[in-house]
């Protein structure tokens, strides 16, 4: 009879004592990036570095549990609120880096420094609406919501941290539509002026660019989502002078500088792995 449990130890044994560090990644342009300027930054330094990209976004804690990768790329309010069932809501950043650190080590995880950039929940616009009728923060938005047309993603209209939680506290958004489109097209139906803000990201490529900005939300409804390596202890303790490299990478990726990398790929049309290259070459 096969045993799921007799392969997993001689898969994670052979991991692990095979001398190679295995970084995966989501299956998105932000996490492969980052993943990829680790890699980079590592083989640099003359680590052997193996890459598994793409990894969806419902397994990939369950691989770095049961040892099939090292690291990757993950966040402060994912760690806190998804996986640690916290509520994180209007949390800020130290707070919520805080419940995921002492979260993890109770799983012999580890999450190393945060990074300033911050991938958190938010609304875009298109910055010639901002600028018509003066829509800067998501207090404004929801004074001025009749003027302007909603491309929602469905699922936004429901959840906690979406319109119901927006709504408690900022008041009611009586927008002058309100449709569902598929995520993926959002930008391309504000591009083509079909619709005027959007449920975003906010270190999308698409925000680097001079056509759209993000509302501010200036009574910090939302919580912190900030970058952080995710480390199991034993890679650790094998590799103790990587902590030290990846948070010097970490201090450097603001949520300016994560939205210009997406922008390379997502916007110009490059390789992640090009861009990470770039960017190790250039920093590092």
């Amino acid at each position: 009879m096969f045993s799921f449990i007799g392969w997993q130890r001689k898969n994670i044994s052979s991991i692990n004592s095979n001398g190679q560090i295995i970084i995966g990644s989501k299956n998105f342009t932000e996490s492969k990036v980052v993943m990829q300027i680790w890699t980079d930054a590592l083989k640099k330094e003359g680590y052997s570095v193996k890459t598994k990209p793409n990894i969806s976004s419902s397994v990939i804690f369950q691989a770095i549990k049961s040892g099939q990768v090292d690291l990757y790329p993950e966040y402060t309010g994912t760690i806190a609120s998804t996986y640690l069932n916290n509520n994180i809501v209007g949390k800020g950043a130290e707070s919520v880096a805080q419940i995921a650190r002492d979260g993890m080590l109770k799983q012999n995880l580890v999450t190393l420094d945060y990074s300033p950039g911050n991938d958190a929940q938010g609304i875009a616009i298109r910055s010639s609406v901002a600028k018509k009728y003066g829509i800067y923060t998501l207090s404004d938005l929801q004074k001025k919501a009749n003027k302007v047309r909603f491309v929602s993603q469905g699922e936004f209209d429901k959840r906690e941290d979406g319109i119901p939680g927006l709504e408690k506290t900022y008041g009611k958004f009586n927008f002058k539509s309100h449709k569902v489109y598929d995520p993926s097209l959002k930008y391309k139906i504000l591009s083509s002026g079909n619709g005027d803000i959007t449920p975003a990201s906010t270190t999308e490529g698409q925000l680097a660019t001079s056509k759209f900005l993000v509302l501010n939300d200036n009574k910090k409804f939302w919580a912190a989502y900030n970058l952080v390596p995710l480390v199991r202890s034993q890679t650790l303790r094998k590799y103790p002078k990587i902590r030290s490299l990846l948070n010097r990478i970490d201090r450097k990726l603001t949520t300016n500088e994560l939205r210009q990398l997406n922008k390379k790929v997502d916007v110009d049309g490059q390789s992640y792995q090009k861009v990470a290259q770039d960017w190790v070459n250039k920093n590092l």
